[in-house]
């Protein structure tokens, strides 16, 4: 399957976690267009959403998309297009949010959140102390915020994380990652 992009002669901006749906299609994160779009198997869209630079995009049980972004924010889309949730810095003004390269939903209806930080802060001695990773509730309350920034679970710069303990298999499209 062939995909287009933006910017054929630069790869790393092209696309980001492209993910199979629990219907096989594809959903791919199309950071240089501007774009989140689903394909058939054959390449063919069949549904796109305009999301300003986004780097991860998941199909939740719900029929809506989970999309996480490098403007720092994570945002649910409901088929139509519309946002029916988002998390952004102004719901946390405490944790500083950078860029949100993944966004899951667990089980239990909150969201897991990766916070990049390296293009915001320069420095990486200037690294320790931000959050990589937090839980947010449905009402954007924070469960949990990860820093762990020192050996032995110096994490560094997180862009993923999967919860062990979640209930579902990812391979059999079980989980909402």
């Amino acid at each position: 399957m062939v995909l287009p992009t933006g910017n054929p002669k630069f790869a790393h901006a092209q696309f980001r976690r492209i993910r199979m749906t629990a219907a096989g299609t594809f959903l791919v994160a199309h950071m240089d267009s501007a774009k989140v779009a689903e394909y058939d198997g054959d390449g063919k869209q069949i549904w796109s959403v305009a999301v300003p630079s986004p780097w991860s995009a998941v199909r939740l049980k719900n029929g809506n998309t989970l999309v996480g972004s490098n403007r720092g924010f994570a945002r649910e889309i409901n088929p139509q297009g519309e946002t029916v949730w988002e998390f952004s810095q102004k719901d946390v003004p405490d944790i500083k949010i950078f860029i949100v390269q993944e966004a899951d939903r667990l089980a239990n209806g909150n969201t897991l959140i990766a916070n990049w930080c390296p293009n915001n802060i320069k420095n990486p001695k200037d690294w320790p102390g931000s959050v990589q990773i937090l839980e947010v509730t449905p009402e954007k309350k924070v469960v949990w915020a990860l820093r762990s920034w020192e050996p032995p679970a110096d994490l560094g710069p997180a862009s993923i994380i999967q919860l062990l303990d979640e209930p579902g298999v990812p391979e059999k499209g079980e989980q909402q990652r």
